[in-house]
Order: C-alpha cells, then sequence, then structure tokens
C-alpha cells in the first residue's frame, strides 16, 4: 500500500509538471487573454476560423471584438482595449497614426478582398451616363484607391504631378461624363447602392453586406501597400504573444482556411 501511494503520488506530481510545463511554453504567461479587433465580416472570420483556434491551443484566451468604422479600432488598440487589431492597410495606419499620434506598427500583413465597383442599376461598365453619381469612401487612402480605379477606367484624370495614391476629388483635373462623386463612410456604401447608380465597396463590407466580389463590374488588383495587416502597439512587438499572433498567420492551417473560406482574395508575401 506504501508502495502504491508513492507511485500515485509520483504520477501526479509528473503529470502536473507535463501540464505547467506545456502552459508556460505554449502561452505568454504574462497574456492569457489577447483581445483582437476587426471590422464584421471576413477580418474577423479569419481571426474566428484560422487564428483563435491556434491560439486558444497555445492556452490564450482569444475574445473577437466587432467594429463598424475605421476610427475605433486603432483608438482602442492604442489605449489598451486590444491588443491587435486586423482591418486596415499600411498607408491608412501609418497616416491615421501620424494624425493622431499613436505608437501603432504593422506585424504582419493578411489575406484582402480588393475594393470593387458594385451596382443594382446598370449591366456593364459602359451603361454610365453622363450626370451619374458614384459613391466612395470618405476616409483619404481608401478614397484614393477609388479614384485610381476612376482613372483606370478613363471616367476621370488627374492633375499632372499628383501621386494618385495619395490623390483625392480635389486632384481630379478631368470627369468627362460630369460624374457625381458621393463620399460615405465605408460602412455605408452598401447601403447606397440603391441610391447611386455605382458604388465602391470595401472588399470586407462587400462580403459582410452579402454581395460576392464576382458580382463586382470591376476589382482592384491589390498591391502590397493596399494588403490589409494585422497591426499591434510597437511597444509590444516583441513580446511571445505578438510573436504567437504572427507564427499563427503564417501557418499552414491558416492558410488553408483561406483556401477553403476566402477564396478570390489577395495573398501576401510572408
Amino acid at each position: 500500500m506504501k508502495h502504491f501511494r508513492l507511485a500515485r503520488a509520483a504520477a501526479f506530481v509528473i503529470a502536473l509538471s507535463a501540464s505547467l510545463t506545456s502552459i508556460s511554453y505554449a502561452a505568454d504567461p504574462g497574456k492569457p487573454e489577447i483581445r483582437f479587433g476587426a471590422t464584421a465580416g471576413p477580418y474577423s472570420d479569419q481571426i474566428r476560423y484560422g487564428i483563435k483556434p491556434q491560439l486558444e491551443k497555445e492556452g490564450y484566451k482569444v475574445t473577437i471584438v466587432e467594429f463598424s468604422d475605421y476610427v475605433q479600432p486603432n483608438l482602442a488598440l492604442a489605449d489598451g482595449a486590444l491588443d491587435a487589431n486586423a482591418f486596415q492597410h499600411e498607408i491608412y495606419l501609418k497616416k491615421f497614426s501620424e494624425d493622431h499620434k499613436l505608437a501603432l506598427s504593422e506585424l504582419v500583413k493578411v489575406p484582402t478582398a480588393p475594393i470593387g465597383l458594385y451596382t443594382h442599376k446598370h449591366k456593364t461598365l459602359n451603361d454610365v451616363k453622363d450626370g451619374a453619381t458614384v459613391s466612395l469612401p470618405n476616409d483619404v487612402t481608401n478614397q484614393a484607391r477609388a479614384i485610381i480605379l476612376l482613372q483606370q477606367l478613363g471616367w476621370v484624370t488627374l492633375k499632372a504631378g499628383v501621386d494618385p495614391v495619395k490623390s483625392s476629388e480635389r486632384d481630379i483635373a478631368s470627369n468627362p461624363h460630369k460624374l457625381k462623386l458621393v463620399p460615405l463612410e465605408a460602412a455605408q456604401l452598401p447601403r447606397s447602392l440603391d441610391d447611386v447608380d455605382y458604388a465602391f465597396v470595401n472588399g470586407n463590407f462587400a462580403l459582410a453586406a452579402g454581395l460576392k466580389l464576382t458580382d463586382a463590374l470591376l476589382l482592384e488588383k491589390i498591391p502590397p501597400y493596399y494588403l490589409n495587416l494585422v497591426a499591434v502597439r510597437t511597444a509590444d512587438l516583441n513580446k511571445p504573444y505578438v510573436k504567437d499572433i504572427a507564427n499563427a498567420y503564417r501557418s499552414a492551417a491558416f492558410g488553408k482556411v483561406i483556401d477553403e473560406r476566402f477564396a478570390g482574395f489577395s495573398k501576401p508575401s510572408n
């Protein structure tokens, strides 16, 4: 009986030690919960199906906080209400951080749905008529993306010397169809489709509204600087939980989720 008790005690100690070792090795002991912000739709779903399961296997509790605008996620990240967010590209992050004096940094780029030109009223781009209304994002960086596409269509031309990536309505030199541009908050663009002739809709909001990427009359070919990314506080870049987030996004398991659930998304090289 004595030997049995000793053996049982030894087995308990070994099991407890193994459990503690696994927890301390797998998860950042200083960060038991990761609060992850994202706009509702594909980027929160990427976290839900491709990132959260991996991080939870490593011992983290993962909470997803969804937003309906492009302002609050960075403010919440900067003040510590979030630990990471996924909704923006590098140009937007840099400008927003500069304008609001925030110390935020890119961690890793993520598969991204392109901005597209949608309509409920026309069959083709050739149907554009003089005086047509076109809604587009009202934030600086995403409005420039829409204007670049307008220029590619030949619907507008920009003033000489203007950097298209930084362009706005003020930089349009000619507008042969006399288009009426209607800047709106990005989240409101899908709802505008009943009121305008055409609408430029960011991919995440298009999918969240039930639109298909293949429904667009024109889809952007996303350059690297317009790929969405995961942002964290600059001071946290080298923390273990941040490295675990990056590894999850770079994993084969995440790649499989993208292939199965997010067909048509532009993928980063990192």
